[in-house]
């Protein structure tokens, strides 16, 4: 029993690896050199690609524009590109917008820590510098957190982080809903 199954093994082997070898072109040895006495044939290395062009749309050349012969282009005004529904809804919308008072930005948080006269220094350090920069100074027992500034965008909020950096060393940028129109308040 052993015997005919060690052979029916080897022959499904052997007949895997015939039916392998043979499936496939025989690849170069790796450990014999190129031939290089052989010519170079003509025959391309890859077969001819199928013609498609009949299947391809055929567009009728463009006309002339008017510029290229030196005469300018007639200059046409659109009409009726606004109507009175469009129109309505755009106020609406300029109206609605006047309203939103706040926008998801960041603020830059000056300090955070426990002592208050600290946080005071702070804060009178950068509105002395930068007047122009809001703050808001708030207390969780225990904790002191001071933040700078409402900036709509990131790239506003590290120019300023930069700005008040020597005055405050600790300072990083925070996520913040910020309010929109500072001059109405």
């Amino acid at each position: 029993m052993k015997h005919l199954l060690r052979n029916v093994l080897l022959l499904s082997a052997l007949f895997s690896l015939g039916a392998c070898a043979a499936s496939g072109p025989a690849a170069p040895a790796a450990s014999t050199a190129p031939d290089t006495t052989r010519k170079a044939t003509s025959v391309p290395a890859t077969p001819a690609a199928e013609d498609l062009s009949r299947y391809r749309p055929v567009f009728a050349a463009p006309k002339a524009s008017a510029t290229v012969s030196g005469t300018p282009a007639r200059f046409v005004t659109p009409t009726n590109q606004v109507n009175a529904q469009v129109e309505q809804r755009l106020r609406d919308q300029a109206y609605t917008n006047q309203n939103v008072k706040y926008a998801q930005g960041y603020r830059i948080l000056a300090y955070v820590g426990l002592e208050k006269d600290q946080a005071m220094a702070v804060r009178r350090a950068v509105i002395s510098r930068y007047p122009e920069e809001t703050d808001y100074l708030a207390f969780k027992q225990p904790i002191f957190r001071l933040w700078i500034g409402d900036y709509l965008t990131r790239l506003e909020a590290e120019q300023a982080l930069l700005r008040i950096r020597p005055l405050a060393p600790k300072a990083e940028l925070e996520s913040a809903q910020v309010i929109i129109n500072k001059t109405a308040y």
